[in-house]
């Protein structure tokens, strides 16, 4: 029986051994591991498919996205920034009124100008239309005085003053106070034209402004108890 086996190891022979050991020593050098033989034509499709793509060997850049939220907040606070229609001013000579005591005081302080105020809402379409040429206006006439009156800043004067459309245009001037009073829009802007050649004439003032028709602080103040300080 030992004879039987001895013969059945011969027999085998080194050949078996020696292609067992170097498959084993192949496997050990490389350090990959053995796959199967559906696995091993599995993964040469995929390297074949990936060095054949056009893409192959060219640099992919991603981007993230909170780069394009952040230069939308940059462009967004950019736009908030720019001044509305309303807050341009063409000049020195144009003014803006945000009370009643502006609004004496500016007339007062004019002395013999002409002064032109208007009347205007944020949201008239009419005044945003009206408005680069009344400041084309102001800079053509730096000596003319204009004053911009928000009427929803402004209700008690404006309602005072009867301004019941907008655009509306007062025209001042020195001792002789309130010229003229008139609405108008973009096509009818030949009107303030026409005044400013009427009203912005060389003219000496004499005595104090008259006001502003029946418009004092005192009229806009809350009215005072009739019965208050009387005697029963």
């Amino acid at each position: 029986m030992a004879d039987l086996v001895r013969l059945s190891a011969n027999s085998v022979g080194f050949s078996s051994s020696s292609s067992l050991l170097t498959s084993f020593s192949t496997s050990v050098s490389t350090s990959q591991p053995i796959l199967a033989p559906p696995l091993q034509s599995l993964c040469k499709r995929v390297i074949s498919l990936s060095v054949s793509s056009p893409l192959a060997g060219l640099p992919v850049t991603f981007r993230p996205r909170k780069n394009w939220t952040s230069l939308k907040v940059q462009a967004t606070v950019t736009e908030t920034e720019q001044p509305k229609w309303w807050e341009k001013n063409a000049g020195p000579n144009m003014v803006d009124i945000h009370s009643t005591q502006e609004f004496l005081k500016a007339l007062s302080e004019a002395g013999d100008r002409l002064v032109i105020v208007e009347f205007y809402g944020t949201w008239c379409a009419s005044c945003r239309a009206l408005f680069p040429k009344l400041c084309r206006t102001a800079e053509e006439h730096p000596d003319i005085l204009f004053l911009k009156v928000n009427f929803d800043e402004n209700k008690p004067m404006c309602k005072s003053l009867n301004v019941k459309v907008l655009p509306y245009f007062h025209f001042y001037r020195g001792s002789e106070g309130q010229l003229e009073s008139f609405s108008c829009s973009l096509a009818k802007f030949q009107k303030i034209k026409d005044a400013i050649e009427l009203h912005n004439t060389a003219r000496c003032s004499i005595g104090t402004p008259e006001g502003v028709g029946n418009l004092t602080l005192e009229s806009l103040s809350a009215p005072k108890d009739p019965l208050a300080g009387s005697s029963k």
